[in-house]
C-alpha cells in the first residue's frame, strides 16, 4: 500500500541542457520516460512526453531551433513538474485558439489538456514554463500502489529477520535499511544460480530486461 507517513523514495530534481532542434524531441522523451520509471511513476509518463514535445516545439516555433534549453523535471508536492527553460524572456506563450485545419496554436492547448495547471516564471534573462500533472501519490516520497513492490517489501523483511526488520518501519530509515537488504537479497541470489550452474551475468541481464518492459 501507499505509505504516506514519511518518505519512501528520493526524487531529486532533474535538469538536462540541449539544443531546441526537432530530431531532439524523440531522445528526451525516451530519456523522460526512462526517468520516470525509475522514480516509479510510469503512470504519467503519457502525459509528460505530450509536455516535453509542445515545450520544446514552443521553443522551436517561437525562439528558434538550436536556442539553448534546459529540460527540468523535480516534485512539486505530489505533482510531477515538466518544466523548460530557454533564454528568451520576451517571447511569452499564450493559449490561443486553433480551428481544426491550423497547423499551430494547438502546443499549449495540449499542456492544458493533459496538466493540471501550466504557467510560466520569468527571470532576468530566461525563463521557464512549466506543467503540473496529477499523480497517484499520496506524499511527494511515497510510492504507487504496485503489487510487485509490496511482494518484493514482504520477502526484504522476511530476508532480513522477519519481525524485527518490520520493526524498522516505512519511513526513510526504513527505506535505507531495506535498500541495503535488497542488495545483499540480490547477491545472495546470484551465488545460489552460480552454485546450480547458471551464469549470474546473463541472469542480471534479463532480469533488467523484465524490468524495463514492465
Amino acid at each position: 500500500m501507499v505509505d504516506g507517513s514519511g518518505d519512501c523514495m528520493t526524487r531529486k530534481p532533474w535538469e538536462l541542457p540541449f539544443l531546441a532542434e526537432p530530431e531532439e524531441v524523440a531522445g528526451l522523451r525516451r530519456l523522460l520516460r526512462l526517468h520516470l520509471r525509475l522514480w516509479g511513476l510510469s503512470d504519467v509518463a503519457d502525459a509528460a512526453e505530450v509536455c516535453v514535445s509542445e515545450l520544446v516545439t514552443n521553443v522551436i516555433r517561437h525562439v528558434g531551433a538550436g536556442t539553448p534549453s534546459t529540460l527540468v523535471v523535480e516534485m512539486n508536492g505530489t505533482y510531477l513538474r515538466v518544466a523548460l527553460r530557454d533564454p528568451d524572456a520576451r517571447a511569452l506563450p499564450a493559449l490561443l485558439s486553433a480551428g481544426p485545419d491550423e497547423e499551430s496554436g494547438r502546443g499549449l492547448a495540449m499542456l492544458e489538456a493533459v496538466s493540471e495547471r501550466w504557467g510560466v516564471i520569468l527571470g532576468a534573462e530566461s525563463k521557464l514554463v512549466w506543467c503540473d500533472l496529477a499523480t497517484p501519490l499520496m506524499s511527494p516520497g511515497g510510492h504507487i500502489d504496485d503489487p510487485r513492490v509490496v511482494k518484493s517489501e514482504a520477502c526484504l523483511t522476511l530476508y532480513a529477520g522477519g519481525a524485527a526488520a518490520g520493526n524498522i518501519g516505512r519511513g526513510r530509515v526504513g527505506v535505507v535499511f531495506r535498500k541495503e537488504v535488497a542488495i545483499d537479497l540480490i547477491g545472495d541470489l546470484l551465488h545460489w544460480l552460480r552454485a546450480h550452474g547458471y551464469d549470474p551475468v546473463d541472469a542480471l541481464e534479463r532480469a533488467q530486461l523484465h524490468f524495463e518492459a514492465s
